[in-house]
């Protein structure tokens, strides 16, 4: 029965030595190192938390391979930390053609390196570059599991304006004018095309940079001397 794998090999050209890291669609984790072109010294696999302590209250609920994709993730970050940095398998999710071992009883939770899995990942997985993230949605996606949004552009909700501030959005829409109330001398109109500000015959038209520093200052002013509350 073919097993869908996820993982990467990267190399450190100063010492030429290797680390792979793949994890299966159980959630174990396998993990092998050693020098180029040498057969490669293989870990103990290790086993999901999830599934060797299913009563811990912190992770009661989590899917099994929560825990073996942060594992990953952090074996890929130390890795480069310590220089592994010359990408010899690129992040990848691949479908192989050797059979996953049984999980072991917990009772009993050794399980045995596998070393034909490692190898069928190597002689399968693309050389095509992308960052893990990418190659895990892709192990989800494959398995039916749920995977988060990227790349989506945010745009704010427009929230809902007062009664008396949408009869002016509509009057402007229709092209109509707003004034100040009152005949006094100064005063403001506003128009679609601009605002107005008038005193007595002098008037002076404001771009939308100085309307937006005016209403910033009569915010901060109806802020300042707003009455306390009774």
């Amino acid at each position: 029965m073919p097993t869908m794998v996820v993982g990467f090999r990267l190399g450190k050209a100063a010492t030429s030595r290797q680390v792979t890291v793949l994890f299966t669609e159980s959630g174990v984790l396998h993990r092998s190192h050693g020098v180029y072109g040498q057969p490669p010294k293989l870990d103990a696999p290790k086993l999901p938390l999830r599934y060797l302590h299913p009563g811990l209250p912190w992770i009661q609920g989590e899917q099994v391979l929560t825990g073996p994709i942060s594992a990953l993730r952090g074996h890929h970050a130390t890795a480069l930390k310590n220089g592994y940095d010359e990408v010899l398998i690129p992040p990848a999710c691949v479908r192989l053609d050797v059979a996953e071992r049984p999980l072991p009883p917990r009772e009993d939770p050794r399980a045995p390196a596998h070393l034909e899995l490692t190898e069928a990942f190597l002689g399968s997985a693309p050389h095509i570059a992308q960052p893990l993230d990418r190659a895990v949605d892709a192990f989800r996606t494959a398995l039916g599991l749920p995977v988060r949004m990227r790349d989506v552009t945010w745009r704010p909700r427009q929230t809902p304006v007062p009664p008396r501030i949408e009869a002016m959005l509509r009057t402007l829409a229709h092209g109509s004018e707003i004034t100040s109330p009152g005949r006094a001398p100064v005063g403001w109109n506003v128009r679609p095309e601009a605002v107005t500000l008038r005193a007595g015959r002098t008037a002076q038209s404001l771009d939308r940079q100085d309307v937006l520093e005016l209403q910033a200052a009569l915010t901060a002013w109806l802020r300042l001397t707003q009455p306390p509350p009774s």
